[in-house]
């Protein structure tokens, strides 16, 4: 294991993230805490408690889930697709780094920044509402897992797209609706059930379900469900990662 190359990689894409912090960081917690304002105030006026919890409570695992989901797909994406950008992918390829560590290097960058990011959107709810995580441990467990594995799914995106456009398509039109599509501010078990349905195919659905039940062991579907869903996509996203370098996809033309 090239500890030394690793190492270099993880560094300097979490440098990119201090001399970028205002888009990285800030602009994040920003937009968060406006939903905060917005969902709660407005709608929480309106609703006051869902399965027990009050509702500007019960959106912070939604609005941690979008925000990590999101910043996940994005440091991925664009931590490898500018590489190839600036044609240093090829300095990458050939050095003396197997293809396991350049992921390794870039996708626990993208991980690491979402994770902070995560927790940090955290400490902002707590100054909204009163907070409650009675599962500490598995909270931290589906936090890591969906940045991971949604690090991995950017790091696909950054490789597949040829294009600045390609590269935001699909967390702007696919990922972000689905999210919002996802039970982030709402109880899909609120639904009729034609809708209801319809919303278990949403693979969000399962990820925002298990993160909540973290949280006030309440949930839309079985929290093992939920992370064998999260597993089974970390799988897929890894068998297709090992495709692309076996292929070289997009990587050595």
């Amino acid at each position: 294991m090239n500890y030394r190359a690793i190492r270099a990689i993880y560094l300097f894409e979490m440098a990119r993230t201090w001399r970028t912090l205002l888009q990285s960081i800030v602009s994040p917690v920003v937009s968060t805490s406006l939903y905060f304002v917005v969902f709660g105030a407005a709608i929480g006026s309106r609703i006051s408690e869902v399965e027990g919890v009050s509702y500007g409570t019960f959106i912070v695992p939604g609005l941690i889930m979008l925000s990590v989901l999101t910043q996940s797909i994005a440091n991925a994406s664009f931590g490898i697709y500018f590489p190839k950008f600036a044609g240093t992918i090829y300095e990458i390829l050939s050095a003396p780094i197997s293809y396991f560590e350049i992921v390794l290097g870039y996708v626990g960058a993208a991980a690491t920044k979402s994770i902070i990011l995560g927790l940090i959107i955290l400490a902002t709810a707590g100054l909204f509402v009163p907070l409650h995580i009675l599962h500490p441990v598995w909270m931290l467990t589906f936090l890591v897992l969906t940045a991971v594995t949604f690090s991995l799914f950017g790091f696909i995106i950054g490789i597949w797209a040829d294009g600045f456009e390609k590269l935001q398509m699909i967390p702007m039109l696919v990922v972000t609706p689905l999210t919002f599509l996802g039970g982030s501010f709402y109880s899909i078990n609120m639904l009729p059930p034609a809708w209801h349905t319809v919303a278990l195919l949403n693979p969000v659905v399962y990820l925002i379900s298990g993160f909540r039940w973290s949280f006030y062991e309440i949930a839309d579907v079985s929290p093992s469900i939920s992370i064998g869903m999260t597993l089974a996509f970390l799988l897929i996203c890894l068998a297709i990662i090992w495709w692309i370098f076996r292929t070289g996809y997009r990587l050595k033309n």
